[in-house]
């Protein structure tokens, strides 16, 4: 099973499709295959910058574009669902087994509200997850209707990660219009997120820093 064939695999493709549509009904930011591609590509990278091997490579990769299949299920608790969907689908599959635990592993427990970094894999995971925040994520198109988190995710005008391999640092630097949003709202939703992405980079043994506007927080 390659990244390349799990991304044409129709059952994860409906799973992500539903799940991101409940989540538009329930005023969610886009949680869609775009996401899922977005998040698959730069754990790979992540671990690409840092010389791990191309098998580890390849599994960050599947569990980055399969993270959010649990949202098909619930909300809460999506990402323990969505390891427990994805050890069923790939049990179907050539995948070895050692491959499929560690996949099913590192999905159930990619949300900081019950996960944590486990190994090298679910931290790369983690920080291609939460540091993809930009505007076009926000669903509504009418200012008026926005709420902390459409408001938080459309004030960040700019978003680059930066990986800097020989220092062993990844850096998250944000451009935020403070006439949308405050810091200390900003804040209120992300700090959590960006805490967890300083935890992963402790377990890849790098250093994760944030600066937003130029001020360094993290």
């Amino acid at each position: 099973m390659t990244y390349k064939e799990i991304r044409k695999n129709e059952e994860v493709k409906m799973l992500l499709a539903k799940g991101n549509a409940i989540l538009d009904r329930m005023g969610f930011t886009d949680h869609s295959e775009v996401h899922c591609t977005m998040v698959a590509d730069r754990a790979g990278n992540i671990l690409e910058q840092f010389g791990y091997d191309e098998h580890d490579i390849e599994l960050a990769r599947i569990a980055g574009f399969m993270h959010d299949i649990g949202n098909a299920v619930n909300r809460k608790n999506h990402a323990e669902y969505g390891g427990i969907l994805a050890n069923e689908i790939l049990r179907q599959t050539d995948m070895p087994l050692e491959d499929r635990i560690t996949v099913m592993s590192v999905i159930a427990n990619h949300d900081e509200s019950t996960g944590g970094p486990v190994d090298p894999i679910s931290a790369a995971v983690i920080i291609a997850d939460k540091t993809d925040v930009r505007r076009n994520r926000v669903r509504t198109k009418e200012t008026a209707n926005f709420d902390i988190h459409d408001r938080v995710n459309y004030a960040v005008t700019e978003a680059k990660l930066k990986i800097d391999k020989d220092e062993r640092v990844i850096a998250l630097n944000l451009q935020i219009d403070e006439k949308i949003t405050t810091m200390f709202e900003y804040f209120d939703i992300f700090l959590g997120r960006m805490l967890m992405c300083r935890k992963a980079a402790e377990v890849l043994g790098c250093r994760f820093k944030l600066t937003a506007n130029g001020s360094k927080i993290l």
